[in-house]
């Protein structure tokens, strides 16, 4: 344990030892949710991503190792967290643009131009009373104070036309993120994501086309588990350690 960005952190590997990543000791940490948009990203060399709500630079990191040659830029409302992804850019060796901002006020706000490709896990909540209230470290990755709409609207203006936005999210919300990215995108292609292949999905991977009209695609699913023992299937196993990707 150590010291960065003012905060105890932990440095944990990713992709089989081919990203470091430091993160806070306490509060919210990064791990299966952001392997998996990671892996469903298929920008060029050249092309530029960004991230909405970027944390800590885990998924940031992962493209780059991934994806060498994309032009990274996140985007982080915690001052301290904003600071760790830097840390850990440098850490890697890894070019990233990261920017203090909240999705509340807008993509405008940035006075950035749009994006080839914009990525997300947004919060999972945006009810308080929907659950009990999460630690206070954990709030800001956990609520979202603005609503779910509020991170699709933003997405949505954050790229290109023709540009795409991929996100991860709670399996009971993919109406809402198809009604949200609706608006100006279509293209859908949805992934389920199972913990066991007998239990209902519990996560959905979405990735849309900014005035994409082609038909909504509902693809194979992802199964994390199997009941015979092994941490992860052969599958999962595979994308965890940056041996596979999620393609669309």
């Amino acid at each position: 344990m150590s010291v960065a960005a003012g905060i105890e952190v932990v440095e944990n590997g990713l992709l089989d030892g081919r990203v470091r990543l430091r993160q806070p000791a306490k509060g919210y940490r990064a791990g299966m949710d952001a392997a998996l948009l990671a892996a469903a990203v298929e920008a060029k060399a050249g092309e530029r991503v960004f991230e909405a709500g970027c944390g800590a630079g885990a998924v940031l990191m992962q493209i780059a190792a991934r994806r060498p040659g994309v032009k990274l830029t996140g985007l982080e409302r915690d001052p301290a967290m904003a600071a760790l992804a830097r840390d850990n850019a440098a850490l890697n060796g890894v070019e990233a643009e990261i920017v203090e901002g909240d999705v509340a006020a807008g993509f405008r706000a940035l006075g950035l131009a749009p994006f080839d490709h914009a990525v997300s896990n947004p919060p999972f909540f945006d009810d308080p009373g929907a659950l009990r209230a999460p630690a206070e470290s954990k709030r800001g990755a956990w609520m979202a104070d603005e609503g779910l709409a509020a991170w699709t609207r933003f997405l949505l203006k954050a790229v290109r036309e023709g540009g795409t936005v991929t996100v991860i999210h709670r399996a009971d919300r993919l109406a809402d993120l198809l009604a949200g990215l609706g608006a100006t995108a279509g293209s859908f292609a949805v992934r389920p994501v199972h913990a066991f292949a007998d239990e209902p999905a519990k996560r959905v991977l979405v990735r849309a086309v900014k005035t994409g009209k082609a038909p909504l695609r509902l693809l194979p699913a992802l199964v994390l588990h199997d009941r015979g023992g092994g941490k992860h299937t052969a599958e999962a196993e595979a994308v965890l350690r940056g041996e596979a990707g999620l393609g669309w």
